[in-house]
This record gives structure tokens, C-alpha cells and sequence, in this order.
């Protein structure tokens, strides 16, 4: 019975950022689960390598070039997801960016505003977009991919902006939950430690900056993209059925200290 919950046989199930890093591993454990599995991304190429890869596997995906900031494409992404498929099950929204390294005092605008627009506006878009179609269905599951930088303040870098937009995508998780919740839509978010994906490659991990970021894990290591994209699947699966607006940490510990 409860292995049984966490299959998604035929579920349709779209993955944001879905051709690297956890996006493509989450892309993977729904696949498996027996999900029918379209990756969204903003280079073409990396989506057709990401299809190759996964294909290699015994996974046949599908794959879209969407940018989230640009609204009408995600609606026309949903649309023609819905159209396509007669549903949409499943929304991981995993696209996300950093530009880290800034003391708030020296943050343009534009890196400020850039940040902001990917992590929390897109999230929005996409959740606004494919929630439609959940909603009129009276069901889905949407998986938010937060930030363990939505509870703690990262050292030692300065990174205001990204903190701030990972605590909002939290709290957006929330209220979609409590709005949505009676209709049949779950809404959660997992929140990650710093995980060895391309987003986190530009601390050198023989210095300081990586030592201090291990020194403040109690696990002491970085996380892998599939550690995320299991709690991904438990989240999107029946298995998680009574939790909606919950952002589950999977930081090895460091929240702790």
C-alpha cells in the first residue's frame, strides 16, 4: 500500500529549470514514478541533451523552451500542455537563480529586480498558470522549490536578495495552500542546503567561503541534486496527501545551529 502511493503512473507533470541540476534529477524521479514528464527550460540545447540523458535511462520526456518571467509563454506552455495531454497533474517549479556575492549596500537594481523576477514572479506565473487547469480539474500538486535561505541568513556571502525571494516563495507556497486547499490542490515547497549543482560552482572548494558553508553543516557536505528530488517526489505524490502549504527542509542540519 504505501510504496503504492508514491507511484504517478500517467500523471502529467511539468518540471521548470527542468534540463540540470535538481530540476533534471526531480525530472527523473518523476519519470520514474511513472510520470508522463515534460522539462521546461530557456536553452533548447540543453533540454534536447537533457532528453538524451534521461532517454539513455529509459525515460522518454517531453520538452518546452519557456522562460518564467515571460507570462504569456507560460500561459501558452499550460495551454497547449492541457490541450495536448487532457491534464496537468503535477508543476515542479524549480527554476531559480543566485547571482550571490553582493553586500546590500552595492545591489543594483537590475540584479536586485533580475533575481526577484526569476525566483518569485516566475514562481507565480507558473503556479497561476498550470493551477488553472488544476483547478478545474479538482486536483494537482504543485512543488515549490524554496531555499533553507528562506529561514537563515547565508555566510558569508551577501546574497539579501536571493534570501528574500526564497522566504517570499515560502510564503507564497502558504497562501496558495490556504487558498486553493478545499479545491483540491496541494501547494508545498522543499527548502535545500547549498546542493553541488552549477548554481553553487562558483565557491572554490578550497576556500574559505566552502569551508565555512561545510563548517555550518552539521552533515558536513554539500547535498546532491537527487536528495532533493526525492522529497520532490514524495511531495507530488499521494504519499504527501494530507500536507499542503508545508516547506520541508533538506538542509543536513543546518537550520540546527
Amino acid at each position: 500500500m504505501y510504496l503504492d502511493l508514491l507511484k504517478l503512473t500517467d500523471r502529467v507533470a511539468l518540471v521548470t529549470g527542468g534540463a540540470s541540476g535538481i530540476g533534471l534529477s526531480a525530472a527523473e524521479a518523476l519519470a520514474e514514478a511513472g510520470a508522463r514528464v515534460t522539462i521546461a527550460d530557456r536553452d533548447a540545447g540543453a533540454i534536447e541533451a537533457a532528453r538524451a540523458a534521461l532517454g539513455a535511462k529509459g525515460y522518454a520526456v517531453e520538452g518546452t523552451v519557456m522562460d518564467v518571467t515571460d507570462r504569456a509563454r507560460v500561459d501558452a506552455v499550460a495551454d497547449a500542455l492541457q490541450a495536448r495531454a487532457g491534464r496537468i497533474d503535477i508543476l515542479v517549479n524549480n527554476a531559480g537563480i543566485a547571482r550571490s556575492e553582493i553586500p546590500a549596500e552595492e545591489m543594483e537594481d537590475e540584479r536586485w529586480l533580475n533575481v526577484l523576477d526569476v525566483n518569485l514572479n516566475g514562481a507565480f506565473w507558473c503556479a497561476r498558470a498550470f493551477g488553472r487547469h488544476m483547478l478545474k480539474a479538482g486536483k494537482g500538486a504543485i512543488v515549490n522549490v524554496g531555499s533553507m535561505s528562506g529561514f537563515i541568513v547565508n555566510r558569508p556571502q551577501g546574497q539579501s536578495h536571493y534570501n528574500a525571494s526564497k522566504a517570499a516563495v515560502h510564503h507564497l507556497t502558504r497562501s496558495l495552500a490556504a487558498e486553493w486547499g478545499a479545491r483540491g490542490v496541494r501547494v508545498n515547497a522543499v527548502a535545500p542546503t547549498y546542493i553541488a549543482t552549477p548554481i553553487n560552482a562558483f565557491a572554490d572548494r578550497e576556500g574559505a567561503m566552502y569551508k565555512r558553508w561545510i563548517d555550518s553543516t552539521p552533515m558536513a557536505r554539500l547535498g546532491e541534486p537527487e536528495e532533493v528530488a526525492s522529497v520532490i517526489l514524495f511531495l507530488a505524490s499521494d504519499a504527501s496527501s494530507l500536507m499542503t502549504g508545508s516547506i520541508v527542509l533538506a538542509d543536513g542540519g543546518y537550520s540546527c545551529w
